[in-house]
């Protein structure tokens, strides 16, 4: 018996397949889809785009599903993270364009869906933070949870009413309650 053997995609080849739902990741070569989020995810993915772009509006851009060029084990990868932050600082207006996130931003922010798991979450965040990202969040709905992953510390997770603070993101204050609170989750 004959095994098909798949070629891997150029990053060129990757940026050049069709648009559409769901969204691809570039991961070891392969456009790999991307978990079609659900009403829990969707609905925290807008209440921390809402309290970030509140804090970040004169400081940097928030994405929402904005695809980044990075690299991981030697290998382009493409992660699209359900936000990001980056600063004015490291996207400068001369690269400015539409397209991918060029460089590493300073925040990606996962939120697991059902059908994922906390550790697979916490090993794409370590993949992150190699790859240059200074902060990684990942946050599960069910939990009411945020953990917060940054370079030679442990992660640290955030619940209730405990205040989330980061000298990288001076005047930023929230909590998982008040993400999950207005993202209607926490009553």
């Amino acid at each position: 018996m004959t095994q098909a053997v798949t070629r891997k995609l150029t990053l060129q080849e990757f940026f050049a397949l069709p648009e559409g739902e769901p969204y691809n990741e570039l991961i070891d070569g392969e456009a790999v889809p991307k978990v079609l989020p659900q009403r829990f995810h969707s609905r925290s993915t807008g209440s921390l785009f809402t309290l970030l772009t509140l804090w970040g509006q004169d400081k940097g851009e928030v994405g929402i599903e904005w695809a980044i060029v990075l690299t991981r084990n030697g290998k382009d990868w493409v992660p699209v993270p359900d936000l990001l932050y980056i600063s004015k600082e490291r996207l400068t207006l001369d690269e400015f364009e539409d397209g991918p996130c060029p460089v590493p931003p300073e925040l990606a922010i996962e939120i697991i869906s059902p059908d994922q798991t906390f550790g697979a979450m916490a090993e794409k965040a370590t993949d992150y933070l190699n790859a240059g990202v200074l902060r990684v969040w990942v946050v599960d709905p069910k939990a009411k949870s945020i953990t917060v992953f940054a370079p030679d510390t442990a992660p640290v997770t955030y619940r209730g009413d405990r205040l989330l603070t980061d000298p990288l993101f001076p005047g930023l204050e929230l909590t998982a309650q008040q993400v999950f609170q207005q993202a209607g989750l926490e009553r």
